[in-house]
């Protein structure tokens, strides 16, 4: 999935983020970082974040893009909107519930 990379401060072996392009209504490129993936129904989903270099720019509350896995014509993999308010409702939903279990194992972590 991921590369992997070699952290320069203390040589560490860490995964390098999984980045996508997207372009959005203006035309506008933006990079986006892959945080979590769901497979539900049959169906794949992405969850993405703005790609920052420095963590510590990320802000509290960004902006959490979802998207679904097709294929196009040729059999390639594309990230498109959901259509169904419902559905990405519900989508939306697991991925945060997962990212706050996470968050909340990473305070616990932090406390011991």
């Amino acid at each position: 999935m991921a590369d992997q990379i070699m952290n320069g401060q203390d040589n560490e072996l860490m995964d390098a983020p999984e980045l996508y392009t997207l372009v959005d209504e203006e035309g506008n490129e933006k990079l986006f970082e892959l945080i979590d993936l769901l497979e539900e129904n049959g169906s794949v989903y992405f969850a993405l974040i703005p790609h920052v270099e420095d963590p510590s720019e990320l802000l509290e509350e960004c902006e959490l893009v979802v998207l679904a896995v097709q294929k196009d014509e040729e059999g390639n993999d594309i990230l498109v909107p959901i259509e169904s308010d419902e559905e990405y409702d519900r989508i939306a939903q697991i991925f945060l519930d997962r990212l706050e279990e996470e968050e909340d194992d990473l305070d616990g972590e932090e406390d011991e």
